[in-house]
């Protein structure tokens, strides 16, 4: 099964997924373990980031690829992508186009 590691940006709150370069408000560019191997090596970047007070909260989440796109597999984790739900006008889904 396919995971990403997401948590919440602790200085604006923003829910972010790690990416190859650091974290990401969008979920598609997260990086996507494939095995249990690259899913430690996450985990240890997000702990690190979390140890660094950058973020807090890191978990892993399932998901599955399609093409370009990483879809969470838990509806919880599908409303953490799309931002405030209140105003899908504003934030940063605005710009996402959720």
């Amino acid at each position: 099964m396919s995971k990403i590691i997401t948590a919440n940006h602790l200085i604006g709150g923003d829910v972010v997924f790690l990416a190859e370069n650091g974290w990401t408000p969008n979920v598609d560019r997260a990086s996507v373990a494939d095995d249990d191997d690259t899913l430690a090596a996450l985990a240890a970047r997000a702990a690190d980031a979390e140890a660094r007070n950058i973020v807090v909260g890191a978990y892993p989440v399932e998901v599955r690829c399609e093409g370009s796109r990483v879809v969470p597999l838990h509806y919880r984790e599908v409303m953490r992508t799309r931002g405030p739900t209140v105003r899908p006008d504003l934030g940063h889904q605005a710009t996402l186009g959720a």
